[in-house]
């Protein structure tokens, strides 16, 4: 199961950079525009910070502290800033998952984020399907308002 997570969480991070990398203008990255309340840029320091939060800090012990009011609060970080933060949180997870076992994944993760208590394999399935979420809306972002 680490492996697949390792595998799938190296694959959307590395679309993430991709996709903050499409972008023709940097401006556009922070832009929002009716209904689109979230721009790429700071969706993306959303994903870094989740990230290195509930792996880094929580499970991997990094030390991180995480502002959350900030990846929404931001704006105009250059894109070189913000392809490190996404490399640093890659290197984050992979160091993370390369320390976990099965058993860990069958451990009670330490924190109830959702509200109740769930398997660490459990919590780091929905934190997946998280960076998906808004790894799509980055790229609808993008298409919609990077002309």
């Amino acid at each position: 199961m680490t492996e697949s997570l390792k595998s799938l969480y190296v694959r959307d991070l590395n679309k993430l950079k991709t996709e903050i990398e499409a972008y023709q203008s940097e401006d556009s990255m922070w832009e929002i525009d009716k209904s689109i309340a979230n721009s790429a840029g700071n969706l993306c320091l959303h994903l870094v910070g989740n990230l290195n939060h509930f792996f880094g800090a929580i499970l991997g012990n990094s030390g991180y502290v995480r502002n959350r009011e900030l990846e929404f609060s931001l704006k105009d970080i250059p894109r070189t800033e913000l392809i490190e933060k996404i490399e640093g949180t890659l290197d984050i997870v992979i160091k993370t998952l390369d320390q976990l076992d099965e058993n860990d994944l069958k451990k009670e993760y330490p924190l109830e984020p959702l509200g109740y208590k769930m398997t660490t394999e459990y919590f780091l399935i929905h934190l997946f399907g998280h960076l998906s979420y808004h790894l799509g809306q980055i790229n609808y972002h993008r298409r919609l308002l990077d002309n």
